[in-house]
């Protein structure tokens, strides 16, 4: 198992020596690169940078400094996402391994830190989902318009907190690594813990193509070993031998396996689609937005989705001898330093800059708003990224939008959201279809509920309703905070949920149980989000549904959470969703290792929920005040 860990590094550098070790418990395991906040120069930034590097070089491991690029794509280019692998970071975003047929799912930053320690981690097995893609892509249509029409498409909830399998023999001859990178990445969005792509003839290319780069430029990394004198250069993990046991021992799922879903996506019915505004939930046909006549500020091409050589390449086709419309600022950034090495030897970065674009570090910028071209107040952007939740690339008043490089770049060319000339308009409607497996009869019901000893049998409170589904991690604690490590619990609870209620630090009270909707916490890893909610004092959370990330977060965190879709949909129907944040005036006995929510509404009328119990591992986590506690207690 290989673990990234980027900028973030430092606090979970921190909490490792809270551990009774100072060593990494193996050095070959972590990965470290700088990526996130790299506009920054001011002291206090490069010190943490300083003191990073100097972690890593005491300990041993492969470290990649400040504009060698995004960490997901240093970890694609130098191997250690390997096909056939568990490849892990503390990261939303780790999904993208799965383009080049890795495992990759997320952590979070206290998980990153007990991995360090121990080499140890835990997972909660999920159901997989197959995706069976049919058809042939029409010229035009790439890989981001597959990921931003399933989005669309299979927008409630039918991947939650699963494991997507892509099929598709036929199909997927005709979709480069590049796009299923583009297309794994963005399965974070769609709501799932892992996206899975086979290795096929195209990883095998793709690895070869990279094998052969990495002989020319081996010498610029300083993680590698120097060569003896006369020594032939072996690369460590992409080599002949590495890529030929791919071959000989190919992995294939077993023709017995069962799903708990299976999808299907025509993609000769596909068109170039657009998501937004402020939701990767909602998808449009790019005729449609066409014809809204829809003006843009600003248009991006970074991040680690949709910035590499071939990314690039499109957008430069768009715009080779043009300029960008005036009045719009066109952001760019590569992948990495090794991509934009390459746009710049096949000539399209030089076109980019002579359209007129404003270049960006390879690294991780406004698409996680930070340093330069973030929107402002009223401002519309269209993005190549992976993200437009509200307020996260700027202000929560500006409206943001998500498509492929081509159409950002003619976009940007136009003024206003469009396609590139060469582009055919298409008013197909998608073909797909859907099909559930039977959920397996539970009979543990019967098993007797246990509660440790100082774990409260029964936590009581009134219920504080925030009703909207989806509700995201910048919303709940905003991207300009997560970079800040001075934020102490009392500067987070000024700040919590300001990008969904700037009122809601004003209603809550300590001991308030806080519901929330389906889907509570998706997006980033920041595990702030949970902490910042803790810092309100309040005990334990319900919800209809949880992203995974934010329950790993909590479950770490010591903040207990309870699913209960039955509850949320009364308060929906009988408290009502006017109000962003509600006092309802409902009370609640959670009795949390049986399994079981006793509600007394406003008129006193009671109702019991049968609910899923918190079992021995979570209760041990949240006696010893957290994972990081739990550690040091087994250390």
């Amino acid at each position: 198992m290989s673990l990234f860990a980027h900028t973030m590094s430092l606090p979970t550098i921190t909490l490792v020596l809270l551990f009774p070790t100072t060593k990494i418990h193996d050095p070959q395991q972590p990965v470290y690169a700088l990526d996130h906040d790299v506009q920054n120069k001011t002291d206090k930034n490069l010190l943490k940078y300083k003191n990073i590097e100097e972690w890593a070089t005491e300990q041993g491991v492969d470290f990649y400094p400040a504009g060698r690029g995004i960490g997901h794509q240093v970890m694609i280019e130098e191997g250690y996402a390997f096909p056939n692998t568990l490849t892990v970071a503390s990261d939303s975003h780790s999904n993208m391994y799965g383009g080049i047929g890795a495992l990759g799912t997320p952590i979070v930053r206290t998980d990153a830190a007990a991995i360090w320690a121990t080499g140890r981690t835990w997972w909660q097995i999920p159901p997989v989902v197959k995706v069976e893609l049919q058809g042939k892509l029409p010229k035009g249509v790439t890989g981001k318009d597959v990921i931003i029409t399933l989005c669309g498409l299979f927008n409630k909830d039918q991947v939650l907190n699963t494991a997507i399998e892509f099929h598709g023999e036929e199909a997927l001859k005709d979709i480069s690594v590049e796009d299923r990178l583009a297309i794994a990445n963005m399965t974070t969005e769609w709501g799932a813990l892992a996206g899975v792509f086979p290795v096929d003839d195209a990883t095998i290319q793709f690895l070869r193509k990279r094998q052969r780069r990495i002989e020319l430029t081996h010498f610029d990394n300083k993680n590698l070993p120097t060569l003896k004198k006369g020594e032939h250069f072996v690369h460590p993990r992409i080599n002949d031998t590495s890529i030929q046991d791919l071959i000989d021992n190919a992995l294939k799922p077993s023709p017995s396996a069962v799903y708990s879903k299976t999808l299907t996506l025509d993609l000769s019915t596909l068109s170039p689609h657009i998501s937004g505004p402020n939701s990767v939930k909602v998808a449009n046909s790019l005729s449609e937005l066409e014809k809204q006549d829809i003006k843009i500020n600003k248009a991006y091409l970074v991040s680690c989705v949709n910035s590499r050589a071939s990314d690039l390449k499109q957008a430069a086709d768009v715009l080779r001898g043009k300029k960008i419309k005036e009045g719009v600022e066109f952001y760019v950034a590569a992948a990495s330093s090794e991509v934009q090495r390459e746009a710049e030897e096949a000539g399209d970065w030089d076109t980019l800059v002579q359209a007129g674009a404003t270049l960006l570090p390879a690294g991780c910028g406004p698409c996680v708003g930070l340093g330069t071209g973030l929107l402002k107040d009223g401002e519309i952007g269209i993005s190549a990224t992976n993200r437009n939740f509200k307020g996260r690339m700027g202000s929560p008043s500006a409206l943001a939008y998500l498509a492929s490089p081509a159409v950002v770049a003619a976009s940007a060319l136009s003024g206003k959201i469009s396609g590139p000339e060469s582009y055919t308009t298409s008013t197909a409607t998608p073909s797909f279809s859907i099909q559930t497996q039977a959920p397996v009869e539970n009979n543990d019901s019967a098993t007797p509920a246990e509660t440790l000893p100082n774990f409260p049998a029964v936590i009581k409170g009134e219920l504080l309703f925030c009703h909207s589904d989806n509700l995201n991690t910048d919303g709940i604690y905003p991207g300009k905070y997560t970079y800040n490590d001075d934020m102490t619990a009392d500067d987070m609870k000024k700040v919590v949920m300001e990008n969904y209620d700037p009122e809601f630090v004003n209603i809550v009270q300590e001991g308030d149980v806080l519901v929330g909707g389906f889907n509570f916490g998706t997006g980033s890893s920041r595990e702030q989000a949970a902490t910042a909610i803790k810092s309100r004092n309040i005990p334990i959370m319900i919800a209809g549904s949880y992203s995974d990330i934010f329950k790993r977060n909590s479950v770490n965190n010591a903040l207990l959470l309870i699913e209960s879709p039955e509850l949320v949909e009364d308060l929906k129907s009988e408290v009502g969703t006017s109000d962003l944040t509600k006092r309802t005036g409902w009370k609640v006995d959670i009795h949390v290792a049986e399994g079981r929510l006793v509600t007394r509404n406003s008129e006193g009328k009671e109702k019991t929920y049968k609910v899923g119990a918190l079992g021995k591992s979570v209760q041990e986590i949240w006696l010893a005040n957290g994972l990081e506690g739990w550690v040091k207690e087994r250390l």
